[in-house]
């Protein structure tokens, strides 16, 4: 087992991760992880636990859960769901019956599974609708207010797994308001450029509850947060959703690590994901330069950490994320619009948070971009290609923006 973690991780050193929902933890933040906590647990909420020798740990969750309170300017937050999956499936429970109605974005325009029949949504037995996609990625306004007042959801939620520019949150709030439908956004993806100030603040255009992981844009360890300007009893049902309902202990190891990272994201946020957009929109245009189709380029490709790939003509999402990862190029095969299989998609999505945090910049990106082209439309050997990648990541081994 130690021999095959060792390989795992010198791989990842010589290799260029650009999975866009992943990201590469500080050395303050892994410190932070390693402690007495990773073998502790508890039930509840801080100060009404059903265990005792907490009285620690109860400060640091109240101070971390304080801390996020502040930033967003919110009246609930919830820091014991262990992923942003368990976030959703948290809140949408919490908000919905068996058979009510709801709207998502759709896989293929973006949603996450979790929204959808195959995740916590389908579990929950909703009635699931789709919003309208336009041809520049974007949900069909009009269309969609007209549904929200036909069909009453009980909620509809934004954003998701592939979202590369804003939401039409303020746009939907009139018709979602008309027929008490609440906004739920789901930034998993976009966490920490919001909480940089460099994406749309959902709460303030309008949005009722954003749900997030914290390790993606944001650099912390792995888990869920609810945030939420809301009624005091619905507070109440979605802590109750999260204990006693679908999570026992929720991992303590992680909440000194997360508040070690907004710590680090208070200070560096600015500088870090402001990069970040600068890059993902370099490479975008990179690879648009050097023949690739670039989804959404009318629209200036992207306004995230994100980039969407058609990789139809190069045999298919599936078969190019192998040769890249052949190449020890690392991103993941995904749906863009009108695939109807997930297995075998049309495109590729890439994500430059972690290259970005490693200290590339927009110079890096046409060097990532050539990569690419190389290996997929040249056809250079992958041996000869990977070579590159591995000399190319080892100028790229610390971690930036960091405490």
């Amino acid at each position: 087992m130690l021999k095959i973690l060792k390989q795992h991780q010198d791989w990842r050193k010589q290799s260029l991760n650009l999975i866009a929902s992943e990201n590469i933890l500080s050395p303050a933040v892994r410190k932070a992880l390693d402690t007495d906590l990773l073998g502790r647990y508890a039930e509840g909420t801080a100060g009404k636990r059903f265990y005792q020798g907490l009285v620690f740990f109860d400060q640091m969750e109240q101070m971390t859960t304080q801390a996020f309170a502040d930033h967003f300017k919110a009246s609930f937050v919830d820091i014991r769901p262990i992923s942003g999956a368990v976030a959703n499936l948290a809140v949408f429970s919490a908000l919905t019956s068996p058979g009510d109605t709801i709207i998502t974005l759709g896989i293929d325009g973006g949603s996450h599974i979790s929204h959808e029949k195959m995740g916590a949504s389908g579990l929950l037995g909703l009635n699931i609708h789709h919003f309208d996609i336009d041809a520049n990625g974007q949900i069909d306004i009009k269309k969609a207010q007209e549904k929200i007042l036909e069909l009453k959801p009980k909620f509809i939620i934004l954003s998701g797994s592939v979202i590369l520019f804003p939401m039409p949150v303020k746009e939907l709030k009139e018709a979602c308001a008309k027929v008490g439908a609440k906004i739920v956004y789901d930034a998993a993806h976009v966490f920490g450029l919001i909480f940089s100030g460099y994406f749309q603040n959902p709460l303030s255009e309008g949005a009722d509850i954003i749900v997030a992981s914290t390790h993606k844009t944001f650099p912390g360890p792995q888990g869920g947060i609810i945030i939420g300007n809301i009624d005091p009893e619905l507070q109440k049902a979605i802590q109750r959703k999260i204990f006693p309902g679908i999570t026992s202990n929720h991992h303590l190891y992680r909440i000194p690590g997360l508040y070690t990272a907004f710590s680090e994201m208070k200070k560096y946020g600015k500088q870090y994901m402001g990069q970040t957009i600068k890059n993902a929109k370099a490479l975008a245009s990179a690879l648009e330069k050097n023949g690739f189709d670039v989804c959404y380029k009318q629209k200036g490709f992207t306004a995230s950490h994100q980039v969407l790939i058609n990789v139809a003509n190069c045999g298919g999402g599936t078969d190019v994320a192998k040769k890249l990862e052949d190449a020890n190029i690392i991103v993941n095969k995904n749906m863009i619009l009108g695939d109807k299989s997930a297995l075998n998609p049309s495109g590729i999505r890439i994500g430059v948070q972690e290259i970005t945090r490693m200290g590339a910049k927009e110079k890096e990106m046409k060097t990532i971009a050539n990569l690419f082209k190389q290996l997929l439309l040249d056809n250079i050997e992958i041996s000869k290609v990977k070579k590159q990648v591995v000399a190319f990541r080892r100028k790229y081994q610390k971690v930036k923006f960091s405490l």
